[in-house]
C-alpha cells in the first residue's frame, strides 16, 4: 500500500482497504467510559456521516505540510526548553504525580500511538473511568487551568509531530474507548483518520469542545476532501487568537 508523505492514502481503492481493515480489526479499548458520558455525546440513536469523495492534497502539498512540520516542531522544542522545564516544574510543586502524560490515541488508519501533555488534571481524575471535558471541570488542577486555557500542556505534542505520530494540521486524534462508541452510533466515523491527526484542526477552529462528534467529524471530512497549504495557514493562524484569548478551552 502506497502511504503518502503525511500518511494520507494514495487512491480510491486504498482509502476503501483502509476502511475495510478498520472496521474488521478489533481495536484498542483499555479503558471503560463513565456512564453519564456517551448519553451527552451522542444524543442520537444513529447518525451516518457523508461519504468521504477524497484525500486532498497532492505530492508537493506533503512534501511541504511533512517538511515544514518537522522543522516547525523541531525549532520549538530547542526554543521553549527552558519553558517547558519551569512548566514541569510547576506541575509537579502543585500536585503528586508525573509532570507528563501519556495517553493512547488513535492515529492515522486506527493505529494507537502515544500522544503525550503537561499533566493538567489530578492523578486520580478518571477512577470513575473516561470522561469528557468539561466546563470548570473539577479534574483540573488550578496550574493545569492555566495550561489548557493558553494550550500550553499540548506543547509536548511537537514531539510526537516529529516523530510522525502526528501533523500541526490534521483531524484531532481520540481515544481508542470514545473511538469504540462512536464508531458504533456514528457511521463512517474512521474516515477521520484516513490522514495523521493533527494538534489542531478546522474542527477546532470552528467550536471544538462545543461540538459533538458527530458535528466534528463531518468539519473532518470537510477537511480531509478540501485541505491545502493555504487552508492549513489559515487554520495555524485561527489557533493563535484562540491562544490569545482562551476560547473554547475545557
Amino acid at each position: 500500500m502506497a502511504v503518502a508523505l503525511d500518511g494520507g492514502i494514495s487512491s480510491k481503492d486504498e482509502r476503501e482497504a483502509v476502511l475495510a481493515g478498520l472496521r474488521d480489526t478489533p481495536h484498542l479499548s483499555k479503558s471503560k467510559i463513565a456512564p453519564d458520558v456517551l448519553d451527552k455525546l451522542l444524543p442520537d440513536e444513529y447518525v451516518e456521516l457523508p461519504r468521504l469523495r477524497r484525500v486532498a492534497g497532492g505530492l508537493g502539498y506533503r512534501f511541504v505540510k511533512r517538511t515544514f512540520d518537522i522543522i516547525a516542531c523541531s525549532v520549538a522544542l530547542v526554543v521553549l526548553a527552558i519553558p517547558m522545564a519551569v512548566i514541569a516544574w510547576k506541575v509537579k510543586r502543585e500536585s503528586p504525580g508525573p509532570a507528563f502524560f501519556a495517553q493512547t490515541r488513535e492515529g492515522k488508519g486506527g493505529r494507537p500511538f502515544q500522544l503525550y501533555k503537561f499533566r493538567s488534571m489530578y492523578t486520580d481524575a478518571e477512577a470513575r473511568g473516561a470522561q469528557w471535558a468539561v466546563d470548570d471541570d473539577p479534574r483540573i488542577t488550578p496550574v493545569g487551568k492555566k495550561l489548557r486555557n493558553s494550550r500550553l500542556d499540548e506543547i509536548p505534542q511537537f514531539w510526537n509531530v516529529v516523530k510522525g505520530d502526528m501533523s500541526l494540521v490534521g483531524p484531532r486524534p481520540e481515544r481508542p474507548a470514545f473511538c469504540a462508541a462512536f464508531r458504533e452510533r456514528i457511521g463512517g466515523w474512521d474516515q477521520r483518520t484516513m490522514v495523521r491527526p493533527g494538534i489542531t484542526g478546522y474542527a477546532q477552529v470552528h467550536g471544538g469542545y462545543e461540538l459533538l462528534p458527530k458535528e466534528k467529524a463531518r468539519l473532518d471530512i470537510e477537511y480531509i476532501e478540501n485541505r491545502s497549504i493555504l487552508m492549513d495557514l489559515k487554520i495555524m493562524l485561527r489557533t493563535l487568537g484562540v491562544l490569545k484569548t482562551g476560547e473554547g478551552a475545557r
